[in-house]
């Protein structure tokens, strides 16, 4: 006989009348079901007859069950067994307290309800955000915790993107309610505490590192006091800037520092320009002041020795020595003139020896020497001619 022979539905080979078979697993879920309800109550008849004598369950039905008893075990048994991947720990835990944590590879423990298995990624980055916050690449700002005093009384606009990762599973999951919000909570305060110890100025300028630095430590050791479980990785600072009611008057500011900055490397610029050259004129000073000075000293050294020699011959022969100094200097001092006044004392008359004529003569081509005729006087040019023999008597008694 067909399983569904036509016009007969829902009858069976084995002679039974069931209803149409459908595709859905839940109605034969529910035949199942009926079958045992069926089953069970044959036996519940079997075993409380009328004159309420027990008989005991057949022996293959005892079997049966422990059969289906242990099958049932071991497969509730199989569903304990997990793996962990390389960047994740197992947080075990049993009858909900935390007996161990499990490392990379495959592991067993007692399956849900007894046992439970938590795997939490150690090596993923994760990110907290302070000051604003990420939304479909656009970023939102969170005044209520961007904006802080700094110790001066004046207000910044600070935010930070804050890099971590879990250090502690266990710890992770079981000694904080919301660690991930904990820690948002101690860097903004952690921050505040920074921000509130330093100026504006250092905030904003120089102290950006400094002050990213001393918030991560701050931050790690608050969470390390709280076994969060949690390792900071870097502290990046994303702005820093006065609020948007002022930003103008401190944009001006900023511009007059950098003005001040730029004007002060151009002074060291023109100074290291300037000095060199002025350090080589005052060298080149102090070499032609040495140069003088040997030269003063050595004439005066050759003076004191002219003199000392001059003494010792004005001391043996003092008139003629005082006659030759006086014809010295008086050739000296006419040596550098160019005109000549000569006083005859016979006629009273004054001459004048044109040398200026004579040497533009000689220059010429002209006679050197003046003739007679060029001479207004006879007289005169004869006491000019006094002064040679005065001279040639002179030389005369030094050689006697």
């Amino acid at each position: 006989m067909a399983w569904n022979e036509p016009g007969k539905p829902g009858q069976d080979p084995w002679g039974g009348n069931r209803p149409p078979r459908k595709d859905s697993s839940a109605d034969a879920v529910e035949q199942v079901k009926r079958q045992l309800e069926a089953f069970l109550g044959k036996i519940g008849q079997q075993s409380g007859g009328q004159n309420g004598s027990s008989a005991m369950p057949p022996e293959g039905l005892g079997v049966g069950m422990g059969v289906v008893a242990g099958a049932a075990v071991a497969i509730w048994l199989a569903f304990g067994t997990y793996i962990i991947d390389p960047a994740e720990r197992g947080v075990v835990t049993v009858f909900g307290a935390f007996t161990q944590e499990t490392g990379p590879g495959p592991h067993w423990n007692w399956p849900t309800p007894i046992g439970d298995v938590t795997k939490v990624n150690v090596e993923q980055i994760r990110n907290a955000e302070i000051g604003y916050r990420s939304v479909k690449n656009t970023n939102s700002d969170v005044a209520g915790e961007s904006l802080m005093l700094t110790q001066d009384e004046n207000i910044v606009d600070i935010k930070l993107a804050v890099q971590y990762n879990i250090r502690n599973a266990s710890n992770y999951l079981f000694n904080n309610v919301d660690p991930d919000n904990a820690l948002r909570e101690i860097v903004e305060s952690a921050l505040r505490d920074v921000v509130g110890k330093n100026k504006m100025d250092f905030v904003l300028t120089d102290g950006r590192a400094q002050l990213v630095a001393k918030v991560r430590d701050s931050a790690q050791e608050a969470l390390d006091s709280l076994k969060a479980g949690i390792q900071i990785t870097s502290v990046n600072l994303q702005d820093a800037q006065p609020p948007e009611q002022v930003q103008a008057s401190f944009a001006d500011v900023v511009k007059a520092r950098e003005d001040r900055q730029r004007l002060i490397s151009e002074a060291e610029a023109y100074a290291n320009d300037i000095l060199p050259k002025a350090r080589g004129q005052a060298a080149r000073l102090t070499e032609e002041a040495n140069a003088y000075r040997e030269q003063v000293v050595s004439r005066a050294e050759g003076e004191a020795s002219r003199f000392n020699s001059i003494l010792t011959q004005y001391q043996k022969a003092p008139e003629v020595t005082r006659q030759r100094m006086y014809l010295d200097t008086v050739e000296q001092v006419l040596g550098a003139s160019s005109k000549i006044m000569v006083s005859a004392k016979s006629s009273g008359q004054m001459m004048y020896l044109p040398l200026d004529k004579w040497m533009q003569g000689d220059k010429s081509g002209l006679p050197a020497t003046p003739t007679m005729n060029a001479l207004p006087d006879t007289s005169a040019s004869s006491s000019v001619r006094t002064a040679p023999s005065l001279r040639d008597n002179l030389r005369n008694r030094e050689a006697r």
